[in-house]
């Protein structure tokens, strides 16, 4: 028998490995972002803007076209999180963002 201990999952009515019913449930939790082409965002990731945005507070628009380097996923599944030169805490809507591949 595995050295595994087992437990019982009240959804499913069934007895499975703790280790399985753990990677079940962080993959349930997982939130998926999508650009606004449809494809799936990462930590990580490059995006480019589709569109000018105004960023209330720094007095700043970004132009569409400007590349965004290594986003944060927020834990929404239409937010990201980033950094751009003189604007900290910067939160964008995934749908004003295509992934750069």
């Amino acid at each position: 028998m595995a050295d595994d201990d087992y437990v019982y999952d009240e959804e499913t009515g069934e007895w499975m490995a703790a280790s399985d019913l753990a990677a079940r449930n962080a993959a349930a939790d997982r939130v998926d972002v999508r650009d606004a082409v449809g494809n799936l965002l990462t930590d990580g990731d490059q995006v480019t803007l589709i569109k000018d945005l105004e960023v209330k507070g720094a007095g700043q628009t970004l132009k569409r076209g400007t590349l965004i380097k290594s986003i944060r996923l927020t834990g929404d599944s239409q937010e990201i999180d980033c950094r751009f030169d003189g604007i900290k805490g910067l939160v964008l809507r995934a749908e004003f963002v295509k992934k750069r591949t």
